[in-house]
């Protein structure tokens, strides 16, 4: 590339082979067409939606907008594994990884990036939002413990809700519900 050329940052942006976005205050102010096309949407009817029209119900939009502030107050960034919703209801599951842009208010401006995990990953059994939100954590490796504390429950439930994700995915194990989950195994 030659010195003398402008990055022309634009055309990076919307064309990152992964879907991209730039918000304020969690709205979504500027999108590529891979972030569209992945939640099925156009960008048009993206651009000033909320990211509540990707979760797939209101308590999950809140309590993540929740808990990634404190990780974001103290990093800078975050990033996660977590069930979306597409434009025709299908959940899936998505890597999110974002940064703020304003260090004292993570969620004031911030750019993030999705990538659709489904091929690999597929949502395989009908879940609860808590039970979406404690499978999420099981596959970053968090025990009982840790889930409760950073979600606000007893462990005692976070263990009530393993049990029934054991279940539902007929694991008799915690290790083999993980790998269930994460669609080692199906």
């Amino acid at each position: 590339m030659n010195a003398e050329q402008a990055i022309d940052f634009e055309s990076i942006f919307q064309y990152a082979p992964v879907g991209m976005c730039v918000s304020q205050n969690r709205i979504i102010r500027a999108c590529n067409s891979d972030l569209a096309n992945m939640f099925g949407y156009k960008k048009e009817q993206l651009l000033g939606a909320s990211f509540l029209v990707l979760y797939p119900s209101p308590d999950e939009f809140e309590r993540t907008g929740a808990r990634i502030t404190p990780i974001m107050n103290a990093k800078g960034y975050y990033s996660d594994e977590r069930i979306m919703k597409r434009a025709n209801q299908e959940l899936f599951w998505c890597h999110v990884s974002g940064r703020g842009l304003h260090k004292e208010d993570p969620h004031a401006a911030g750019i993030w990036t999705f990538e659709d995990l489904s091929s690999k990953r597929p949502v395989s059994a009908e879940l609860t939002p808590r039970e979406r939100e404690v499978a999420a954590l099981l596959v970053e490796g968090k025990t009982s413990k840790l889930i409760a504390r950073q979600i606000g429950l007893s462990p005692r439930t976070v263990e009530m809700h393993r049990a029934k994700l054991m279940k539902k995915f007929t694991a008799s194990t915690s290790s083999e519900l993980v790998h269930k989950l994460l669609g080692i195994m199906r």
